[in-house]
């Protein structure tokens, strides 16, 4: 091992040694921020919930100035007095309420990625600062516990056949959605439309270039994304998720950082199992004629529902499974140092 790498592991050591220190600071500016953000756009009237283009009230800045207040507030007396029960069960529910308000996240950055403007950058924006408050609220409510350590021992672990099933089950039901979106890019029919009125349809949505071009090639940006979902899945409960496998080149033998996977996969549990499993309970409504569906691009609503169904069902699987295999990686690749089991 060379010297820098000996400075480097020293500092990051140091680094986490000292974080339950800085963290709520850290977290008190960030609710600063978000306190004044939630002002302005309330004073302004600018709106921070944007449903399919459609501005809402702008009410919601207030709602989120009282809740970055709050927050100040708490993350202050803990700073002060320090953490008290009371006030780790406020931060946990302001956590919760934050992980609420970034709702959307992951739809907006697959929307930047593809080179598309978002709904609303104000929304966006939103999301973000809410997504950040989330992870420093939560290990502000955890900067009394001891830091954990990465297991030596387990490095290596595969998650157990139960985990697996569940990466098998939310793999499996992406297939329909991607044999549905590969049919439209190759210019088939499917649910009555096809492939031509479909790139007409994303036309019209405002899609990219990036989109348009894929879609000339015969693919379909979401298919792409979905396998890129369950790579994600797969990295999570098999053991090349935490050592970097011989066809990674140069980082082959390493241990990969465990925000790598966590980090988006967390992300993506977040937006699409609610998603998912809200949308289900919607469409359910809908087939037992509770509710009506819109028709929207498609020619009848029972073509509509057919592919709500598709898309809805795996992303709730997907979503799901999701969750189980990140908490599944989060306890692999974490012991206690009192000792832990997953």
């Amino acid at each position: 091992m060379t010297g820098g790498s000996k400075m480097t592991k020293a500092s990051w050591r140091r680094w986490r040694q000292l974080w339950p220190r800085w963290v709520t600071w850290v977290t008190m500016f960030w609710a600063a921020v978000y306190a004044g953000f939630g002002l302005a756009c309330a004073l302004s009237g600018t709106s921070l919930l944007s449903l399919g283009g459609h501005q809402a009230s702008s009410a919601l800045g207030w709602a989120v100035a009282a809740g970055g207040a709050l927050a100040a507030l708490v993350c202050g007396v803990a700073a002060w007095c320090g953490l008290r029960p009371m006030l780790r069960a406020l931060l946990w529910v302001l956590c919760g309420l934050a992980g609420v308000a970034a709702f959307g996240l992951l739809m907006d950055m697959l929307t930047l990625m593809f080179g598309q403007a978002v709904d609303s950058w104000a929304s966006a924006a939103n999301h973000a600062l809410a997504a950040a408050g989330m992870f420093l609220l939560a290990a502000t409510a955890r900067s009394d516990h001891r830091p954990s350590k990465v297991a030596v021992g387990q490095a290596h672990s595969a998650s157990s056949r139960s985990v697996q099933l569940a990466a098998c089950v939310g793999t499996v039901a992406f297939l329909p959605y991607a044999m549905m979106k590969l049919v439209w890019a190759s210019g088939g029919t499917f649910a009555g439309v096809s492939g031509r009125e479909m790139r007409v349809i994303s036309e019209r949505n405002g899609a990219s270039g990036i989109w348009l071009t894929l879609e000339s090639w015969g693919l379909d940006a979401t298919a792409l994304l979905a396998a890129l979902g369950v790579f994600l899945l797969w990295g999570l409960v098999r053991p090349w998720g935490q050592i970097f496998p011989r066809w990674t080149l140069f980082l082959r033998g390493r241990r990969v950082p465990r925000w790598l996977p966590l980090t988006p996969a967390l992300i993506g549990a977040a937006t699409l199992a609610p998603y998912g499993v809200l949308g289900v309970g919607y469409l359910t409504l809908a087939a037992a004629g509770v509710v009506t569906i819109p028709r929207g691009d498609f020619h009848s609503s029972g073509d509509a529902l057919l592919v709500s169904w598709i898309g809805l069902a795996a992303f709730a699987a997907y979503g799901i499974a999701l969750v189980i295999a990140a908490r599944s990686y989060w306890l692999r690749t974490t012991t206690p140092v009192h000792g832990a089991a997953e």
